[in-house]
């Protein structure tokens, strides 16, 4: 007897790409599309980008997200097939992990807070390099550090821009965070951190009024920051289903030998 879970009611959501938008046609033909209210899992179609913006769009509800790639990297999602869908669910490998909240203060007091399920990074806004303190469990760990910008990333983020700045791709299982700087100037060599995941960030702009930074939460930006304060959020479980075989963990463990 199988004792997986199947989901049969399926809502279906999809990117504005044109393969995106045949796709959700075709399989909402075949499969019927469920209000997400009464949906046992949401199937997205598009790319990387579609994938995180269900899973911030379903956080708090604990939603089984299945993805299937229609956009160009697809790295979170699975394979493109018609048939099958309901039985493939009903195999799909559970993966679950948690965002990261982030409290950015603004030059005039204002605090934002954002959830990032790849990563938080601060950007310099202006032609002049930014200058950052970074302060770790409230210890000061590096009193000034010059460069572009500086970025902490959660494992499931670690292959996404954390990986593009030469930051160090991070099993997903692993109790770490992953802190990278962007073309750091100083100090020159400084490659970046491994943090355990229970660490509580903070990273002041230095010379915010000469040096304006911006702190971007994924997708979500706010402008003219002075203070940032990261810590992963174990409350917010986000769940992903892939097929058997193609979990992020074998995937991040494929990346590293030049899948």
């Amino acid at each position: 007897m199988n004792d997986r879970k199947r989901y049969e009611r399926i809502a279906f959501v999809a990117s504005a790409a044109d393969d995106a938008r045949a796709a959700l046609e075709a399989l909402v033909a075949r499969y019927g599309d469920a209000p997400q209210a009464e949906a046992d899992v949401v199937v997205a179609l598009g790319g990387d980008g579609m994938m995180l913006q269900t899973l911030h769009e379903t956080m708090g509800r604990r939603m089984p997200i299945y993805g299937m790639n229609r956009g160009s990297v697809g790295f979170l999602m699975n394979e493109y097939i018609e048939d099958g869908l309901v039985e493939r669910l009903a195999a799909a490998e559970r993966t679950v992990i948690h965002p990261l909240t982030m409290r950015a203060r603004d030059r005039e007091g204002r605090v934002h807070v954002a959830k990032a399920i790849n990563e938080v990074a601060l950007w310099r806004q202006s032609y002049q390099a930014a200058k950052f303190r970074i302060e770790v469990d409230g210890k000061s760990r590096m009193a000034e550090l010059i460069c572009d910008g500086v970025l902490v990333a959660t494992p499931a983020g670690s292959t996404a821009y954390n990986l593009s700045a030469h930051g160090p791709l991070l099993p997903l299982a692993s109790p770490l965070l992953a802190m990278t700087p962007i073309s750091p100037f100083r100090p020159r060599r400084w490659r970046g951190a491994l943090l355990p995941d229970r660490a509580a960030v903070a990273i002041d702009v230095i010379e915010d009024d000469k040096r304006p930074v911006a702190a971007v939460a994924d997708n979500t930006e706010f402008r003219n920051i002075r203070r940032v304060e990261i810590a992963l959020d174990r409350k917010t479980d986000l769940v992903m289903l892939h097929d058997p075989g193609h979990g992020l963990d074998e995937r991040i463990l494929a990346e590293q030998f030049g899948w």
